[in-house]
C-alpha cells in the first residue's frame, strides 16, 4: 500500500505543474460538444416527426454518453506516451524499481491515478450536463462512477500494451481504428440499434457501448434492466487489463 502511494504521490507532484489546463479543457470540451450537437443538432431533431430519441431530448440523449466516450479518450491518452515515456524515455520506472517500491507498486500506482485523473475529469463534465439540464435522476451522480469503470476497461488493456512497446507507432493505430470508430459507432450520437447488425455485435463487444448504455440510463431515468451485465463488462475488461499488465510490465521491467 506504501509503495501504490508513493506511484501515486509522483504523478501528483507532476500533475501540479499542468493541472490548470487539463481542467480548463475538461470544461471546454463538454460545453462545445453538448453546445454544438446537444443543442444545435438537437433543435433539428425536435423539430421533426419524431422530437426525440429512444424518448428523451437528443440533448439529454448525448450527454451521458460523451461522458463516458471522453473517459475512454482521456484513459487512451494516459495510458500511451505518458506510460512509454516513464518505460522508455525517461526510465522513471527504472528508478523507481531501484528502490524497495517493486512492478506490483507501480501498477498498482498507475491505476489508482489513472482512476483519479477519470474522475477528475468526469465530475468536471458532470457539472456541466447540470448546467445544461440533462440531468434528470437521482441515480445520475452514478454515472460519474461508471465514467471512471468505462475509462479503466480500457486504459488498463492499453496500459499493458503499452508496456510490450519500444517505439510509439502503435498508439496513433489505436486512436485510428479503436477509439475513434468507437467514439462514432458505440452509441454515443445515435442508438445502437439503428446500425446493421454486425455492426452492432461489434459495438456490444467492447466496453464503450455498455458504459454509455449505463451512463444514459441513471442520467435519463431509464430502466436498468441490463446493468448487471453492463457492469460486468466493464469489470472484466478491467480486471484482464490488470493480469495482463502485471505480466507485461513485469518482463519489460525486471531483466
Amino acid at each position: 500500500m506504501g509503495g501504490t502511494l508513493r506511484v501515486l504521490e509522483h504523478n501528483l507532484l507532476v500533475y501540479r505543474r499542468t493541472w490548470k489546463g487539463s481542467i480548463f479543457a475538461s470544461f471546454v470540451a463538454p460545453v462545445l460538444f453538448l453546445s454544438a450537437m446537444g443543442l444545435g443538432l438537437g433543435s433539428l431533431i425536435a423539430r421533426g416527426p419524431s422530437r426525440t430519441v429512444d424518448g428523451v431530448s437528443y440533448l439529454a440523449f448525448l450527454a451521458p454518453g460523451l461522458l463516458a466516450a471522453t473517459a475512454m479518450q482521456s484513459a487512451w491518452g494516459e495510458t500511451t506516451y505518458p506510460i512509454l515515456s516513464k518505460i522508455l524515455w525517461n526510465r522513471t520506472y527504472e528508478g523507481m524499481l531501484a528502490t524497495p517500491l517493486g512492478v506490483l507498486d507501480v501498477l498498482a500506482g498507475e491505476f489508482s491515478w489513472l482512476a483519479l485523473r477519470l474522475a477528475l475529469g468526469s465530475c468536471a463534465y458532470f457539472l456541466v450536463m447540470l448546467l445544461f439540464g440533462t440531468v434528470h435522476s437521482g441515480l445520475a451522480l452514478l454515472a460519474i462512477v461508471v465514467a471512471v469503470l468505462t475509462g479503466l476497461a480500457f486504459g488498463m488493456p492499453i496500459l499493458a500494451f503499452t508496456a510490450t512497446q519500444r517505439k510509439d507507432t502503435g498508439f496513433p493505430f489505436i486512436g485510428r481504428f479503436v477509439i475513434t470508430p468507437l467514439f462514432l459507432l458505440g452509441g454515443v450520437f445515435f442508438p445502437i440499434h439503428q446500425l446493421p447488425q454486425l455492426v452492432q455485435d461489434i459495438a456490444w463487444v467492447t466496453p464503450l457501448a455498455h458504459g454509455v448504455a449505463l451512463a444514459r440510463g441513471l442520467s435519463v431515468g431509464q430502466p436498468l434492466a441490463s446493468a448487471g451485465l453492463h457492469l460486468a463488462v466493464l469489470l472484466a475488461y478491467t480486471s484482464l487489463g490488470i493480469v495482463v499488465g502485471r505480466v507485461t510490465l513485469q518482463r519489460r521491467l525486471v531483466q
